[in-house]
């Protein structure tokens, strides 16, 4: 996975409460077994409406989704995160998120940083404004930059740690390859004693 240190995007403003996953990316796209060509399907009925704001620059190369509360709720889907990704979405603000929408976001190393609804309502409506759409993510100081303003985040430590470094569980899990193996090796001969 790409570490996620700092980052600065334009940042477009999804502000509708309960964005489903279906929404995200709708079940027609769920038929691969592969990880590949999800970014067609993000948003896919919404990009139809020509006004919608990822149609429109400089919103067109957003990178970073200001959204409302709940976001990603609904069928717990990892693929509406992989395409969120492949599209070039690497962070997502919000009120609140679902749990396991969340998880999966942690799991591949999509920052998903929720704050108070004041705070994301003010980032909203910066990111309306093609002047002030651009904004900066520094997650080592846990925090959100427009102009001369800045917005703290908490996260937890062990999530930040992940994604500083670019990993997952499965990462983390191998980096103690050398203790499991001598684990099973004791566990083992000690169940046939």
């Amino acid at each position: 996975m790409t570490p996620f240190t700092t980052h600065t995007g334009i940042a477009a403003a999804l502000p509708m409460p309960n964005l489903d996953t279906d929404v995200i990316i709708p079940k027609q796209f769920l038929k691969r077994i592969d990880r590949e060509g999800l970014a067609e399907g993000v948003f896919f009925d919404l990009f139809k409406d020509q006004e919608f704001v990822l149609n429109r620059p400089p919103w067109d190369t957003a990178s970073i989704l200001i959204c409302g509360e709940n976001f990603g709720c609904g069928s717990s889907r990892e693929y509406a995160v992989w395409g969120l990704m492949q599209w070039g979405i690497r962070a997502i603000i919000a009120p609140s998120f679902a749990g396991i929408f969340f998880g999966n976001c942690e799991k591949n190393g999509l920052l998903a940083v929720d704050m108070p609804a004041d705070d994301v309502e003010e980032l909203s409506w910066l990111a309306q404004d093609p002047a002030t759409a651009q904004i900066g993510i520094d997650l080592h100081q846990q925090r959100i930059i427009q102009g001369g303003s800045n917005w703290q985040f908490d996260i937890p430590a062990a999530r930040k740690a992940l994604l500083l470094e670019g990993k997952d569980h499965i990462a983390c899990t191998l980096e103690h390859e050398t203790e499991i193996a001598t684990f099973e090796r004791h566990h083992g001969s000690d169940a046939v004693h």
